[in-house]
This record gives structure tokens, C-alpha cells and sequence, in this order.
């Protein structure tokens, strides 16, 4: 974001980015201020597939809401374009939303005025070298996902690199990825302390895999984000 414009595009994506984008047939899965920079704007969206993919952007991107509100989206950003397309990384590893309850307009004004912080939402990408991602999902089902369970965090999701063609080119994705990610939810930093001790051993047996450090986001909901 531009510096000091991400709370501006925050009330305007609530406002006016939510329902208009379902509309067309995706879900809104979640929106995020970046706790440790705070020009990041951070937001997840989804699809059945990738051919409703392209007919839910393609509807919305040319339709009436884009066109009416574009210029003062894009009058807040730097860059949009780093984009990861995923998949869940194994079956059941997909966000469950359907228990989840979406604030309206109104409720989440009021929520913003408490300034209530709604827990954290940590998103690990690991970087692998291209082939990896099945194994070490396998491996992280296997070994990580115990000791979260034990340690009482939440594990929202798991996902790999979608390598599929970009079905909408107009918007950008980063090509070439080759990412497993891993999404948890922690009540307060308590209990993101023991998540981090907790992941240390088997971050140790998965190290080869890896083509680079693991990308950290550390994250809160804005009010309107389903996922929380």
C-alpha cells in the first residue's frame, strides 16, 4: 500500500468489495492487516475451479462496482500483483467456512469503533523445489499437524501451488511457484509462542525440501473477514 492508505481500502473493500465479488460466484475468504508492516494489505479469495475462476473475475472486474469504485482502490496501492494460486494440499485441507458468520456493513463499523483485535491468523509459505509440494504435505500431515492439534491451535488450512494457466491474465500471479502453505489461528501470542516451539522439529526434518527461508504473516482479521 501506499503509506498511510491501508485503512482507507480496508473500508472501502468491506463497504463495497464483499458482496458485489460473491455476486459473480467466488467466496471472500478473508482480509488482513499485516501486524509487522503495516503497508500490507493481505486477502484471500476462492473458486470451485478454474474455469469459474476466469467467469467470476471476468464478471466482476468488468462490471458496474469495479468500474465506480477502481480508481480509488488503485489510488491506495503501490502493487497488486503478488499473487500465489493454490489448491488445497490434500483432501479436507480447504478453509471450512460454512460455520463461519460474515459481520454485516453496520456490525463491523461498530467492531471497528471497539477496535477489538480478533486474534491472529499466521500464513507460513515454504518454498520448494519444483516436485516437492506433494511430499511435503504428506510429511507436514503426518508429522506437524499432531503436535498442532496438541498444542491447541487451529489449523485453517493447507494449501500447494495451483500449476495451472492463469485462466484471467489481466491479473497477474507469481509463475513458477513451488509453495506449500500452511494457515493457523491463535486466540492471543501465548498461544502463538507455543505454535512457533511446536513446529520447530519438524521445520529441522523438512529443511532439504526448501529453496529458501520461510515467508512469515503474521495477521489480523479486519471486521468484515470471514476467516478468523
Amino acid at each position: 500500500m501506499k503509506p498511510g492508505r491501508r485503512e482507507t481500502l480496508i473500508a472501502l473493500f468491506d463497504r463495497e468489495f464483499v458482496e458485489t465479488q460473491e455476486a459473480t460466484g467466488m467466496t471472500v475468504i478473508g482480509q488482513f492487516r499485516d501486524l509487522d508492516r503495516h503497508d500490507m494489505f493481505v486477502w484471500l479469495r476462492g473458486f470451485e475451479d478454474m474455469e469459474a475462476r476466469k467467469d467470476a473475475l471476468t464478471a466482476f472486474y468488468g462490471g458496474p462496482v469495479w468500474a465506480k469504485h477502481r480508481d480509488a482502490a488503485n489510488a491506495t496501492m503501490i502493487d497488486s500483483d503478488d499473487v500465489l494460486l493454490l489448491r488445497p494440499a490434500w483432501k479436507g485441507a480447504g478453509f471450512n467456512l460454512s460455520r463461519l458468520k460474515r459481520l454485516t456493513a453496520t456490525e463491523a463499523e461498530n467492531q471497528s469503533r471497539n477496535s477489538r483485535l480478533d486474534g491472529i491468523v499466521e500464513i507460513r509459505i515454504h518454498h520448494l523445489r519444483p516436485g516437492m509440494e506433494a511430499g511435503f504435505a504428506e510429511r507436514f500431515q503426518a508429522e506437524a499437524v499432531p503436535q498442532l492439534t496438541a498444542n491447541g491451535v487451529r489449523l485453517l488450512g493447507a494449501f500447494i501451488s495451483e500449476h495451472a494457466e492463469n485462466t484471467f491474465p489481466r491479473l497477474p500471479v507469481r509463475a513458477g511457484e513451488n509453495v506449500f502453505i500452511c494457515v493457523t489461528g491463535f486466540d492471543d501470542e501465548t498461544a502463538h509462542a507455543r505454535y512457533s516451539a511446536a513446529l520447530a522439529a519438524s521445520r529441522e526434518t523438512t529443511q532439504a525440501d526448501r529453496t529458501r527461508p520461510v515467508e512469515t504473516l503474521r495477521l489480523t482479521p479486519t471486521a468484515r473477514s470471514l476467516l478468523r
